[in-house]
C-alpha cells in the first residue's frame, strides 16, 4: 500500500508540500526508516525472527543490507502501524528495550516521513547470549 500525500494532507503532516503535485511514500521506505531507528536502539541485536536473520545473514555476505528486515508496516491516509520483530542482547530487560524502540521508531516516523504513529508492536523473538555466535562447531570428519 502506497502513501498518497496531497497538498491539504502534506500541511497537516508538516511535510513540505509546495501544491504542484503530491508526494507518494511507499511501504517499503517507511519500513527501512522504521528499522533503522530499531536497530539503533542500544540492547537490540538484530531484526526479524529466525528465518529473517538467515536470509539477512546471507544478504550482508554478498554485500547488501535489507534495513526492513523484521519490520511490517501499515500506511493509511495520515497514519501509520509497525510492527517489529527483535532480537534482544541479553541481559537487557526485554520491556525496556521494547519500549526505546517504540520511541525510537515513533520519532522516526514522525521527523522523517511526517504522519503520525497509530501504534508500533513490538515482538521479541529471541534473546542473544554473548558469544552465541562466535561458536565454531567442531567438524565430525577430517
Amino acid at each position: 500500500m502506497a502513501q498518497s500525500i496531497n497538498a491539504n494532507t502534506a500541511a497537516t503532516n508538516n511535510v513540505p508540500g509546495t501544491g504542484l503535485g503530491k508526494t507518494t511514500i511507499v511501504d517499503p521506505v517507511v519500513a527501512k526508516i522504521a528499522g533503522i531507528a530499531a536497530s539503533e536502539v542500544p540492547g537490540v541485536f538484530a531484526l526479524g525472527g529466525g528465518a529473517a536473520r538467515v536470509l539477512g545473514n546471507l544478504r550482508e555476505v554478498v554485500g547488501a543490507k535489507d534495513h526492513g528486515q523484521g519490520v511490517r508496516v501499515e500506511v493509511g491516509e495520515t497514519e501509520v502501524a509497525a510492527d517489529i520483530s527483535i532480537v534482544v542482547d541479553y541481559p537487557q530487560a526485554l520491556q525496556d528495550v521494547a519500549a526505546a524502540v517504540r520511541r525510537a521508531v515513533a520519532e522516526a516516523i514522525t521527523d522523517l516521513v511526517g504522519m503520525q504513529v497509530a501504534e508500533i508492536n513490538v515482538t521479541v523473538v529471541d534473546v542473544h547470549l554473548p558469544g552465541e555466535d562466535d561458536e565454531v562447531e567442531e567438524s565430525r570428519v577430517q
